[in-house]
């Protein structure tokens, strides 16, 4: 679920208003996907898809995805209400599938809950929802493989996987130490061939063994900013350094001192206090290397199936996604030398890691209360701004010069509403502002009181939201 990634975002929004925003002006919004023509901001498609995070709708407490007739009824409240697509989560935290894998274990019982003996998950899911001709994607939590919340998952059942592949991250007094160790989930280290070989393997079975419409890769980043600080790490800086720059001194580097000498935190978030000489390089060296990972998934997903969309689920706070390793962006837009958005983080050739051009769908999570940008004295005088609907939707543009079909996503559940009405006007002023439509986050929340902050069932206000 995106949960984890919508703290983060509340955590540094207000930090980040003033910094991170720009007063309203002209942008260029050309280019098209393909190296076409096209602004696909001009086309304004009505896509309704809804995310099925399946610990939440399989294995929670009022879970209806753990039956067949449930199902079939769920599919059929969504179908009448508008809804067009499902995003079916396929691989979870736990880095197990909710189908037999011949990469990793499948997760039938969780929580007391269980599947229904002897049905495909994934399958059945895919059936019904052609049966209402309902588009349907999958979704892989890419880098993730073990849920610390019970625990489960393949780095603590594999001594051998955990010693060699989670995550380093360093602690507050700059201590490195497994990530698991923190209690956060089990990310894996992006950077290392045996976990991207794993990845692919993965996506490449989903796109082969089920008839999707698409795949989207969730969590396919680095932790935080916080990671990856291992031993394999540092090796692949020095040689990506020695490589592109020809920094025949980066061997006697002091690791991590000259990428980050000391830490704090903010808001209950960990950041780097005072940065070492290396640090920027070293955001650059993380981006190229999801950048590189894209490129190798998009080409895996369309050696089995070509016409299968390769598509992201990421936070839309461009402004502090690099601290995650990624660079959504367009190639064609540089963060280095923009003189209307200033990103401090930035390095010459950061724009090189840009992978919109990889992709056939960008779902963006907008996941906040604020629509408009008048509606606060703090943004009334901007135009992008990364911690509102408008703001973030108008950023996006922006730096994806449009070359890719957007989906705007509102979190249903996690936010403090004031009222229904108002997640009526935020889905309503997605549909009509992104050229591929809307994802609405998570279907549980709208059939769940208890799983909303309204505690009401949101069925009439998603209806009205979609309703032309």
């Amino acid at each position: 679920m995106k949960r984890c990634t919508y703290i983060m975002a509340v955590v540094l929004g207000a930090l980040l208003i003033t910094t991170q925003a720009c007063k309203k002006g002209s942008s260029s919004d050309g280019g098209g996907i393909d190296g076409g023509e096209i602004n696909t901001d001009t086309v304004r498609k009505r896509n309704v898809i809804v995310w099925v995070d399946s610990k939440s709708n399989i294995f929670s407490t009022y879970g209806r995805f753990n039956d067949t007739a449930k199902i079939r009824l769920m599919m059929d409240t969504l179908k009448n209400i508008g809804v067009t697509g499902l995003v079916i989560d396929v691989k979870g935290s736990s880095g197990f599938t909710m189908y037999p894998s011949a990469y990793t274990k499948q997760l039938t019982t969780l929580n007391g809950k269980t599947v229904t003996p002897g049905v495909d998950y994934v399958e059945f899911m895919i059936a019904e929802a052609r049966k209402r001709s309902l588009k349907v994607y999958a979704s892989t939590v890419t880098f993730v493989e073990g849920d610390a919340s019970v625990p489960m998952g393949t780095v603590y059942d594999d001594a051998t996987f955990k010693s060699n592949y989670e995550s380093i991250v360093c602690t507050e007094t700059g201590s490195r130490i497994p990530i698991t160790n923190t209690g956060r989930n089990a990310f894996v280290n992006p950077a290392q061939p045996a976990v991207q070989t794993r990845a692919l393997n993965i996506v490449k079975e989903i796109v082969s063994k089920y008839n999707i419409d698409g795949i989207l890769l969730d969590y396919c980043r680095y932790a935080d900013i916080y990671a990856d600080f291992s031993d394999f790490s540092k090796t692949e800086f020095i040689k990506f350094l020695k490589e592109k720059y020809n920094d025949n001194d980066a061997s006697s580097m002091s690791f991590p001192g000259d990428i980050v000498s000391s830490w704090k935190v903010s808001s209950g978030a960990l950041l780097p206090n005072v940065t070492g000489k290396y640090y920027k390089k070293w955001l650059l060296y993380r981006s190229t290397v999801i950048y590189n990972f894209f490129k190798q998934a998009r080409a895996a997903v369309k050696s089995v199936k070509p016409g299968v969309d390769f598509g992201v689920y990421v936070g839309a706070w461009y402004g502090t996604y690099y601290q995650v390793g990624v660079n959504w962006a367009s190639q064609d837009y540089d963060p280095f030398n923009d003189q209307t958005i200033r990103f401090d983080w930035a390095y010459p050739g950061y724009n090189e890691t840009g992978y919109t051009e990889q992709l056939d769908v960008l779902m963006t999570g907008n996941y906040f209360t604020q629509i408009m940008l008048s509606e606060n004295s703090a943004t009334a005088n901007l135009k992008y701004h990364w911690w509102s609907i408008e703001g973030s939707l108008n950023g996006i543009k922006y730096v994806t010069k449009n070359k890719v079909p957007l989906y705007g996503s509102i979190d249903l559940g996690n936010l403090q509403w004031s009222s229904k009405s108002e997640i009526t006007r935020a889905i309503k002023y997605i549909m009509a502002n992104t050229s591929g439509g809307i994802m609405l986050f998570d279907v549980v929340h709208m059939y769940i009181p208890q799983n909303n902050y309204l505690k009401q069932t949101l069925w009439d206000a998603v209806a009205e939201g979609i309703k032309k």
